[in-house]
């Protein structure tokens, strides 16, 4: 099946199931190899489909499935060419025709001439396997959705021609790899290697879903339009009160502009020494990156700051244009300050540098957006929506008088305290 020839389609997660499959394809009816050991690595790679199977929720033809799920993760020089942005001219296409050729005659192969030629019987599970789950441990429901789609339109495909344009069509719409299928992610040190991590299950928070501030949403949301579009935008500090959304606002706004290529990289203090080795990574890609950091603030003691300084504005190299840093914070300006900062007769010789050095990391954030606790009007109205969102049936004069009665307890009038209290309602039900 020529799979040794491919070109672009090589080094792939797995591909040792792809070679042991076209290996049984291409030897099944050979005499010099013995029957017994092609049933045996048929057994094997069966397995290994099965266990993929399982791990990401496929559904339908398996094997198909497994090769949608090469194509639609290879990295390589066609595909992150296509991401988000579509076909691309050069002759990269007359090399990626070749690999989709190899691909279609794969995926024209039919398995009952291997059952046949090892005498076995499950090509009828593996073309119609039902899952028990709704989803797997790798991929949730919806990316595991995109790959069984992408999997049967590659298989309807006619020739090499239109296969190559379906699968270009999904690199426009969804892109490839990690960044490709995954909304947000977090890193992780493995030895000296930064890594970036999908996180498979993320909050379906949207916009619509805040009551309230609506000038300071669309603070953010005209500030996060411009950067998907690429104009020019700004990093962006949300400060505030606690519970008042700032978290939740970020949250969906990555949900309400994914579709438009945006992707989000959580990063913690203690990471910010590694920040330099995550841009590397992504500031060659075709889609837009949110470093996200939440409850950010630093105590005196604390020098990470310094790090975070100069990747956002101050080193030698530029921040890529395809990078912005949005943070969360209770502080306004993040850096821990005291009285002794504005007293003249301090131990430092020149204080005003003291305060400047406190006052430099928030300056390099160009969008401010502040969230306050809303007063006891504002707080009933959440309380409102939030019960009539989630179909509680109470007496508004009841709902209002229990709501008031828990937030004297529970953290006084935010946001997050009417939430909590319709869940302890929700639960009570």
């Amino acid at each position: 099946m020529r799979v040794n020839e491919l070109i672009l389609y090589r080094g792939m997660e797995h591909e040792e199931v792809l070679r042991d499959m076209t290996f049984l394809i291409e030897n099944a009816e050979s005499e010099y190899y013995n029957k017994e050991d092609l049933r045996s690595l048929f057994f094997e790679t069966v397995h290994k489909l099965v266990e993929l199977a399982a791990s990401h929720g496929f559904e339908g033809n398996l094997w198909h499935n497994f090769m949608t799920l090469l194509l639609a993760n290879s990295e390589n020089a066609y595909s992150t060419s296509c991401e988000i942005v579509g076909p691309v001219e050069g002759s990269i296409n007359e090399v990626a025709l070749h690999d989709f050729e190899i691909f279609k005659e794969l995926y024209d192969y039919d398995l009952e001439k291997l059952e046949e030629s090892l005498s076995v019987n499950v090509t009828g599970m593996l073309e119609n396997y039902h899952q028990a789950g709704a989803h797997g441990k790798v991929y949730n429901k919806r990316i595991r959705d995109r790959i069984c789609d992408l999997s049967l339109r590659l298989e309807q495909a006619e020739n090499a021609e239109i296969f190559k344009a379906v699968i270009t069509e999904f690199y426009r719409e969804f892109g490839v790899g990690k960044f490709g299928l995954h909304k947000a992610f977090r890193i992780e040190k493995n030895g000296e290697t930064t890594e970036i991590v999908p996180i498979t299950k993320t909050a379906h928070v949207h916009l619509d879903d805040l009551v309230g501030y609506e000038i300071a949403k669309k603070k953010l949301i005209d500030n996060t339009e411009a950067f998907v579009k690429g104009k020019r935008a700004n990093n962006c500090l949300l400060f505030g009160d606690a519970g008042t959304g700032k978290s939740s606002s970020i949250k969906a706004i990555l949900n309400q502009y994914y579709g438009q290529g945006l992707r989000m990289i959580e990063v913690y203090k203690h990471q910010f020494q590694n920040l330099n080795d995550v841009i590397a990574q992504v500031k060659n890609r075709n889609y837009k990156f949110i470093i996200y950091m939440d409850d950010l603030s630093f105590e005196e003691f604390e020098i990470e700051y310094k790090y975070l300084k100069a990747v956002i504005e101050g080193g030698l190299e530029k921040k890529p244009d395809n990078i912005l840093i949005y943070a969360t914070s209770n502080r306004r300006h993040l850096i821990r300050e005291t009285f002794k900062d504005k007293q003249d007769r301090d131990e430092d010789l020149h204080t005003n540098d003291t305060v400047q050095e406190k006052l430099s990391l928030v300056a390099r954030f160009g969008v401010t957006i502040y969230f306050g606790k809303p007063e006891k009007k504002e707080f009933q109205q959440i309380v409102r929506v939030l019960a009539e969102k989630n179909g509680i049936q109470m007496p508004e004069e009841e709902l209002l008088l229990e709501a008031n009665k828990w937030e004297l307890t529970h953290g006084g009038l935010s946001g997050r305290c009417a939430q909590q209290f319709i869940d302890y309602i929700l639960g009570k039900e």
